[in-house]
């Protein structure tokens, strides 16, 4: 039965398209947006989860028989749920109060069970917790197989392999890339396959303020899917010529400007590297370079938080009478 399970993952995995790069008016850059929000599950974390599962199951460590345990904030829990019910493999995501309401729904309904966590770790989040969660129940469950998304090289791969090589095919030239960091999987996978095609390339690495990746202080974070409260191993294989770090306030008038002034409805971590680029080019006035960013995830999840001025208000009142999140869509 492992035959067929190998046909149906590598069918599955060659039945991906490339998602659409997106050019986008600003008055000193050539900015393109890599949409990958368009992939099959709604977000970066496909190239991730397909392939960590793929590889998986080509070297027998996962068969028809083994349940799937990960620890996710959510988009990577998506899709990790959404390939192993297409492939009929039983999947445990381990989540988070921070998870949202709709990601939460979904998972619920797709997942064989879903482990919610409530107690905060050291560093005020959640994260430690959520692994600990899960090594209790790999000792648990028979045949299971936890990808770890924060440590498995697969996960740089694809992105190696994938949406590195698709913007390498479609540009000929790439002088900035801003990255946004969670895992370290996307841009440990994406710097080291432009930097070969580019050489004169600069890889901005994006944090937010409570993430503790690039050394911050550990803090409260409210938007999920960018930052960390541990360093992930796969940081190490990343190439990065610089850090910006933005504050969540700053993510969500990223991505109240993306939409009003892009129509782009993009996540938080789309949000937070848009507004590293406005910042780090503020005050830019030579040759205008060509900058890449991703575009992760769709803004539907966040509907309830980052677009939802009395959630804002609520949470960040000092800065609640900023134009940018309450400025109306685009006409």
């Amino acid at each position: 039965m492992s035959s067929g399970l190998k046909q149906r993952v590598r069918s599955l995995s060659a039945s991906m398209p490339p998602t659409p790069l997106m050019p986008l008016h600003d008055e000193r850059l050539d900015l393109f947006a890599k949409l990958e929000f368009s992939n099959f599950s709604g977000s970066a974390k496909d190239r991730s989860a397909l392939w960590i599962l793929r590889q998986a199951i080509l070297r027998d460590q996962v068969t028809e028989n083994s349940v799937l345990v990960e620890s996710s904030s959510g988009n990577f829990a998506i899709a990790l749920a959404s390939f192993c019910a297409s492939l009929g493999l039983r999947f445990v995501p381990v989540i988070d109060p921070n998870v949202n309401r709709p990601t939460e729904n979904f998972l619920r309904t797709i997942s064989t069970r879903v482990d919610k966590v409530h107690d905060l770790d050291d560093t005020g989040g959640y994260l430690k917790s959520r692994l600990r969660r899960v090594q209790q129940l790999r000792a648990e469950l028979a045949d299971c197989y936890w990808p770890n998304q924060y440590a498995n090289v697969d996960g740089a791969d694809a992105h190696y392999r994938l949406t590195g090589a698709e913007l390498c095919d479609t540009l000929d030239r790439v002088d900035y890339l801003f990255v946004g960091v969670g895992t370290g999987g996307t841009i440990a996978g994406l710097s080291r396959r432009l930097k070969e095609a580019y050489p004169y390339l600069r890889v901005i690495a994006v944090d937010v303020a409570g993430s503790v990746i690039f050394g911050g202080a550990p803090g409260r974070r409210r938007i999920p899917g960018i930052g960390s409260s541990i360093v992930p191993p796969l940081l190490e294989r990343a190439l990065i010529d610089d850090v910006m770090v933005v504050s969540e306030a700053e993510s969500i008038a990223g991505c109240n400007l993306l939409w009003r002034r892009h129509g782009i409805f993009a996540g938080g971590s789309s949000g937070s590297v848009y507004a590293a680029i406005r910042r780090h080019f503020a005050d830019y006035r030579g040759p205008r370079p060509r900058v890449v960013f991703l575009c992760a995830d769709r803004g539907n999840a966040y509907a309830d938080t980052v677009y939802n001025p009395q959630w804002v208000a609520e949470t960040y009142p000092e800065r609640a009478d900023n134009v940018l999140i309450s400025s109306p869509a685009p006409v």
